[in-house]
């Protein structure tokens, strides 16, 4: 029976090593964590992350042939597939401080392997790496191999949260990258193998190590660009009368082009666009290439550009101060369909209100208040760190309150600011929560949820990011 084992209990390994047990019955996986409290989690039938669909993978194979274990050693030294799913955040301090990607994690998850294994090792990057990481992961495991045979191979995953599984069932491609050597070949084969069980064979791509580590970068750094792009057009339709939705299904209907991702919104979020495109920056620096640096810089200056804009709206919108008024902020995760906060652009939103001491009432249906207060008070690129490592939960921002639903959270607020697109927030009852709120009572909708006319006709001032502004708001400054 193959063995394979998965280094890292999180968004990424446990949902793929499910739905690899899922699909491989004859394959026995096991996923690793040092977090005893993460493990607990996915042993429980209250699972650490929220997916869709992830409950009813997980049920059916754990326990048959899928384990989840704090026992790190006892499993590497079995296994024959070793994934490695650890944290790479970005470096805070020393060398590439604020861009490159900080490998502590992944070097001591290689030096352990190096410890601890008994028999030849196909080693899988499967965490989004800078390029060239896998000869580091080479010298460091055949410098200590003690006669054992490795194999790294590169597979990054290309998940989209809040559609993972179905990503996972149906990948529009998986990747594979080694050497091309008769061992590098073998492992590519057997890697292969595995997601042959239910990926078709046209749809698993093999390239050298280098292309398939860079191949990740790019294509998070290509959507992300796809983002800032429609959120650049978004201010110039709001200067001009023109409404973005127009312009961007106009745009889609290229078939160059296409319709996704031209959204426009408060900005993207998540664990890897920006970290991404940072390490991007840091390796094209790295190797002479300036200009093509700082073409991928600009993708985040619009992006928190877009976030700024925002809270500039808002404050400049309410006669310039937001000071001890209540603001509804609904939904805090950084898109919908998922629990993870990660990089969520209500970070920010929150906290440039916050600094102009508005008083926050936030509801999510699937963050908890004790994240929300974490994440409002952790400092930047904290949240990459194993959560054994993170700073202890804090004792929280005084203005800020957790409420328990959207009516909640609006009840005596002068504004709403919309930040997660959850679909409860298109069918709410409008006119209830503007008979609850303090008059003139503001929505401004980051996601371009909203029906903007109706909200109008209920007596609300609403402003939607790119579209023709309410008159309340013509000749306010967008940008301080």
């Amino acid at each position: 029976m193959v063995k394979i084992c998965c280094i890292g209990a999180g968004y990424v390994g446990g949902p793929t090593m499910a739905v690899i047990a899922l699909n491989c019955p004859s394959i026995e996986v096991v996923v690793v964590d040092i977090s005893v409290t993460r493990i607990s989690a996915w042993n429980s039938d209250q699972l650490p992350i929220y997916e869709p669909g992830l409950n009813e993978v997980v049920k059916q194979c754990k326990g048959r042939n899928l384990f989840f274990s704090t026992d790190i050693e006892k499993h590497v030294s079995e296994a024959d597939i070793i994934f490695v799913s650890v944290n790479t955040p970005t470096k805070t301090r020393g060398l590439g401080a604020g861009k490159a990607a900080d490998l502590t994690y992944w070097e001591s998850a290689a030096r352990m392997i190096a410890d601890v294994s008994k028999s030849n090792k196909i080693v899988v990057e499967k965490s989004t790496v800078p390029v060239k990481t896998a000869e580091a992961i080479e010298r460091i495991l055949t410098h200590n191999s003690k006669g054992i045979k490795y194999q790294i191979l590169s597979n990054p995953e290309f998940l989209a949260e809040g559609t993972a599984i179905q990503d996972l069932f149906k990948p529009d491609r998986v990747l594979i990258g080694g050497r091309a050597t008769p061992d590098g070949l073998k492992a590519i084969q057997a890697l292969k193998d595995v997601y042959a069980h239910w990926v078709p064979e046209d749809r698993i791509i093999t390239t050298n190590l280098w292309s398939a580590e860079l191949s990740k970068l790019a294509a998070n750094a290509f959507l992300a660009q796809r983002i800032s792009s429609v959120n650049a057009m978004s201010a110039l339709c709001e200067a001009t009368g023109a409404d973005v939705s127009q312009v961007s299904h106009a745009v889609g209907k290229d078939s160059r082009i296409g319709p996704k991702f031209l959204n426009a919104s408060v900005g993207f979020g998540g664990s890897c666009f920006q970290k991404d495109i940072l390490n991007l920056v840091y390796i094209c620096e790295c190797n002479g290439l300036a200009e093509v640096a700082n073409y991928w810089k600009q993708v985040i200056k619009v992006n928190d550009y877009q976030k700024n804009r925002f809270v500039n709206r808002v404050v400049s919108s309410m006669f310039n101060t937001v000071a001890g008024k209540k603001i509804g902020i609904m939904g805090f995760a950084f898109k919908k369909d998922t629990g993870d906060t990660r990089e969520t652009p209500a970070i920010d939103v929150c906290k440039g209100l916050l600094g102009d001491k508005a008083r926050l009432s936030i509801y999510d249906p699937q963050v908890t208040a004790d994240q929300i207060q974490r994440d409002l008070t952790m400092n930047k690129f904290d949240w990459d760190h194993p959560i054994h490592l993170q700073p202890m939960s804090p004792t929280g921002v005084k203005q800020v309150s957790i409420a328990w639903d959207a009516y909640e959270a609006s009840k005596d607020a002068h504004a709403l600011c919309i930040l997660t697109e959850w679909d409860e927030f298109k069918t709410l009852d409008y006119r209830r929560i503007f008979d609850n709120m303090q008059k003139p009572a503001f929505v401004f909708d980051g996601r371009n949820v909203v029906n903007v006319e109706m909200l109008r006709d209920i007596g609300f001032i609403v402003y939607s990011i790119g579209k023709p502004l309410d008159p309340w708001l013509k000749n306010m400054p967008a940008v301080a």
